[in-house]
């Protein structure tokens, strides 16, 4: 199959998370497992989720990607920061493929090109395209739909450099206008604070898991701003809040909170992770 396509080929497998196929598969379907999920009320429209090094944070992923169990969308679309010092403010693959240890999952192009002349009418510049990037924030949350979403799917990868509220409200809004009226999920790839003790990092993920789920975009850049709370991809998770209310979303649902300490034991200076869904309440007929 990758002969078909333009892949991008992993960077990080082998690395942040097993190369190894079977292991890989073995890895991500028992974070998803031992997942226990709270009664979910609603229609997933995105979910939050982590991206350190599977064995960090894959446990908590797994709570947000069994949120997905049963779905079979056609679209999904992965909205990301880029850690690498590109200039541009808004950023996507030129490949036609990702490719993980778990196989190839083709790029949208018609999403692609919808997304980038809508940002560019709002904006004056859409998304630019790039070849093998090595961002992990984005590849990381491949595997885990891989296994979970039973059905074949497109990719639509959004990476964020300029996370001003601005850019990314307008990125949310144009998000919504792309996906309206197709069978898609969204997925915001963020981590909480870093590197502060374990007591603190638990202050400052509450604050900013508070501020997720009171389904606020503005106050999750506001909390940054004012150091009350942390997320290295709030501009991908402001976005795509402000994405999932365009779509009709109405409720996000915290579902699970950790630190790299609780699996290192290292207490001293740890990462924080959070998963969440966000969800559209069924309407009464």
């Amino acid at each position: 199959m990758s002969a078909q396509f333009d892949v991008r080929p992993s960077p990080i497998a082998g690395q942040w998370y097993p190369g190894d196929p079977k292991q890989l598969s073995t890895d991500v379907d028992r974070y998803i497992h031992e997942a226990k999920l709270p009664e979910i009320k609603g229609e997933v429209v995105a979910i939050v989720t982590p991206h350190a090094g599977h064995i960090y944070s894959g446990p908590i992923a797994g709570y947000a990607f069994a949120a997905l169990k049963g779905y079979k969308p056609e679209l999904v679309a992965v909205v990301s920061p880029m850690h690498y010092p590109y200039n541009e403010p808004l950023i996507t693959t030129a490949h036609a493929a990702y490719e993980t240890p778990l196989g190839i999952i083709p790029v949208d192009a018609e999403a692609v090109q919808m997304l980038d002349e809508l940002l560019e009418n709002e904006l004056g510049y859409g998304l630019a395209r790039i070849r093998h990037d090595r961002e992990h924030s984005l590849e990381i949350e491949l595997p885990f739909l891989q296994r979970v979403i039973a059905s074949e799917f497109t990719l639509l990868p959004v990476m964020v450099r300029d996370q001003s509220r601005r850019v990314t409200r307008i990125l949310g809004q144009c998000l919504a206008k792309t996906l309206r009226g197709r069978n898609a999920l969204l997925v915001a790839s963020t981590d909480l604070s870093h590197f502060y003790p374990q007591r603190i990092a638990d202050e400052l993920d509450a604050e900013m898991l508070r501020c997720i789920e009171s389904f606020e975009p503005e106050a999750v850049i506001q909390a940054e701003e004012e150091g009350r709370g942390f997320a290295c991809g709030r501009g991908a998770l402001a976005a795509v809040l402000w994405a999932a209310k365009d779509l009709g979303a109405d409720t996000v649902k915290i579902l699970k909170h950790a630190t790299s300490g609780d699996v290192t034991g290292d207490t001293s200076q740890v990462v924080g992770y959070g998963a969440a869904v966000i969800l559209r309440q069924a309407t009464a007929a």
